[in-house]
């Protein structure tokens, strides 16, 4: 049983970051969750424009749009290195003042741990784990974690293993993430006391992007019991030490069927250069007139000579499937005005999502188009939730390809399919259904007021639920703690 925190001056908090999780979701097949919002409140969230998780967990914790924060994506072109980068960890890269940096300036004795929430390395938190896998020379890929202090990771991996990364993305994907998450959170809250805990719980988002939102499906409806599961026992250990608990998501996922191709229209018309290495082709950015940095349902369009801009937008518009186009100033109606955008800001329509797929015959891509690589790619690619469907014997082509490893051969795990179309949920546009876009609930009765809340208001909500007046905060708690034993 978790120790109780006793501090009578700062009200411990758990943010749980339940990604693709919306109202819709609420009900028999969530029952924690449902209950724990029928105790308290629940509001559909604002987000941010784009709805990925690197832009919305910034606005979440900086209070700030991304025109202010400046991540414009989960990634973008890098101007001064000349090259596209996705997932990058700094939160150098994050600007504003952080949720748990506002915390500090008010209590020094404030502290913070951060699981799993995104730019998590060279941050100011007092405890940190994030996915960091070894890479070995030979090509090799290895689980493991970064944290914050670096003996915290022997701490984790002597109770709960070497974290799963290989149940964390790609094909593999399973509750074992969301689960080693889990109870790595329970250890900070036990171990380290922190007065605000965050926690990124992944496994939701994986079946929606795969298979859609309708809940009807199979694997959809096993996600949502496997995270609820493991929701609702971390809510419990939480308010059983003292804990406070938002529960928010960061989007919703929409039905898809139309993967667009903004790179091929762009190469089409002379704008877009390859470079050709060993038979394949890899976009050149420095050559390139124009590209496209594409992520979900946003794409970032990146044009050098500013006498091409409006040939380019009007390529683009021109394409069945997109919806928007802004071009300088215009960018702020996305709130996406700042150096680090495209010059300009695509966004498709509610069926649509852009695929960065630039070659235009399958055997001219390249070697990691095929494999599960989110850093190489000049892209989002949610085909790496697939194994490709051509391939007959899946589990035995990943037997072979891994026994060669263990040989100490070089195998290329290129077992991800180039079909765009079978991917059938995405986000990153507003959501045309509030009730299919992300949320936030309270543990508390009448906890926000209005119709929604913003993203950027949630940091302001913790600091008002930490620095609460002491006999209001311990009146929350032990209303939270009663409600709270009948549930999982």
């Amino acid at each position: 049983m978790p120790n109780v925190n006793t501090r009578d001056d700062m009200q411990p908090l758990l943010i749980l970051n339940i990604v693709g999780l919306t109202p819709r979701h609420l009900g028999a097949l969530t029952p924690n969750l449902a209950a724990f919002a029928a105790r308290g409140t629940l509001k559909p969230l604002a987000t941010v424009t784009p709805a990925v998780t690197c832009s919305v967990q910034a606005t979440l914790l900086t209070g700030l749009a991304p025109s202010r924060h400046g991540v414009v994506g989960n990634g973008w072109y890098f101007r001064d290195v000349a090259e596209i980068g996705f997932w990058k960890q700094s939160n150098q890269l994050v600007g504003g003042e952080k949720l748990w940096e506002s915390a500090k300036r008010r209590d020094p004795r404030f502290t913070c741990a951060n699981l799993f929430w995104w730019f998590n390395m060279a941050s100011s938190h007092d405890f940190g784990a994030t996915p960091r896998p070894i890479y070995k020379a030979d090509g090799r890929k290895l689980p493991d974690c970064y944290t914050k202090p670096a003996s915290w990771r022997d701490r984790l991996s002597a109770r709960l293993g070497a974290f799963p990364l290989f149940q964390f993305w790609g094909p593999a994907t399973t509750i074992a993430s969301t689960e080693w998450i889990a109870k790595a959170a329970m250890m900070a809250i036990d171990e380290q006391d922190p007065t605000l805990t965050l926690v990124y719980l992944p496994h939701l988002d994986y079946d929606l992007q795969r298979h859609g939102p309708d809940e009807a499906h199979p694997a959809v409806r096993q996600s949502l019991t496997d995270v609820d599961r493991v929701a609702g026992e971390l809510i419990a250990h939480a308010q059983g030490a003292g804990r406070r608990v938002l529960v928010l998501s960061e989007y919703g996922i929409t039905a898809v069927d139309r993967p667009l191709y903004l790179n091929r229209h762009l190469r089409a018309a002379g704008y877009l250069a390859v470079r050709e290495e060993d038979g394949a082709e890899l976009l050149d950015p420095i050559a390139s007139t124009a590209f496209a940095v594409v992520d979900h349902q946003i794409a970032h369009v990146y044009v050098a000579n500013p006498a091409d801009i409006e040939a380019v937008r009007a390529l683009l518009a021109a394409i069945p499937g997109v919806e928007a186009v802004w071009c300088g100033a215009e960018r702020a109606v996305a709130g996406l005005d700042h150096p680090r955008s495209g010059e300009l800001v695509v966004m498709a329509d509610a069926r649509s999502w852009f695929s960065y797929y630039y070659w235009l015959d399958d055997r001219r891509a390249p070697d990691f188009a095929r494999t599960v690589e989110i850093h190489r790619k000049p892209g989002y690619d949610p085909a790496e939730l697939f194994v490709d469907p051509a391939i007959r014997f899946p589990r035995l082509a990943i037997g072979a390809r891994l026994l060669k490893r263990k040989l100490g051969l070089r195998a290329l795990m290129d077992v991800i399919g180039l079909d765009a179309t079978i991917v059938k949920g995405s986000h990153g546009r507003p959501v045309d259904d509030p009730t299919m876009g992300p949320l936030i609930i309270a543990d508390a009765p009448n906890a926000f007021g209005g119709d929604v809340v913003r993203a950027e208001d949630v940091k302001q909500i913790a600091l008002d639920i930490m620095f609460a007046a002491p006999a209001a905060a311990q009146d929350g708690v032990a209303a939270a703690r009663a409600d709270h034993l009948a549930v999982v």
